[in-house]
């Protein structure tokens, strides 16, 4: 799947290749159980859960935050991280390259973190956060997961800054 949210991104997401819920909807954090919008909706303190999938994108976009994947070809059965087999990673230090208001990437999880450090390398003035995993299977409580992800609350942009620099 394309990246989705901010063409002009001064953060983005990286998860680690989109489950089978998300896939069959081409749709990012697809499954009902997954964390992820309420996670990054609490960091940047506004309720993306509750909103429609193309409502979602639009505050990412008016937030200047982009979601992609580190795997763009893989073999699983399943959903699980663990089952990824012949990953060809996709073209992070590109995308770096083409979005220069990109500041900071933050990895869903470490398998995520894991390919995505191994593709990208040091890029000068990004800043990189590991981040627990948004996924169900990850068993860390929601509260503890909640802290964490709140660091990626302030490299969000301000919607009424990306209204005033666009």
């Amino acid at each position: 799947m394309p990246p989705a949210g901010s063409s002009d991104a001064r953060l983005l997401i990286l998860g680690s290749l989109p489950g089978e819920a998300s896939l069959k909807a081409r749709r990012y954090y697809a499954h009902p159980r997954n964390q992820f919008w309420r996670l990054l909706g609490l960091a940047i303190g506004e309720d993306l859960a509750a909103l429609d999938y193309d409502d979602r994108l639009q505050r990412l976009a008016a937030r200047r935050i982009a979601v992609w994947d580190v795997v763009g070809e893989a073999n699983r059965a399943g959903s699980l991280d663990a089952a990824i087999r012949g990953a060809t990673p996709n073209q992070l230090r590109e995308y770096a390259a083409t979005h220069p208001r990109l500041r900071a990437i933050a990895f869903n999880g470490t398998t995520a973190a894991r390919i995505g450090r191994a593709g990208i390398g040091e890029l000068k003035g990004i800043e990189l956060f590991d981040l627990p995993s948004s996924s169900p299977a990850y068993t860390l409580s929601f509260e503890q997961k909640a802290k964490r992800w709140a660091l990626v609350g302030p490299l969000a942009w301000p919607p009424e800054a990306a209204t005033l620099e666009s």
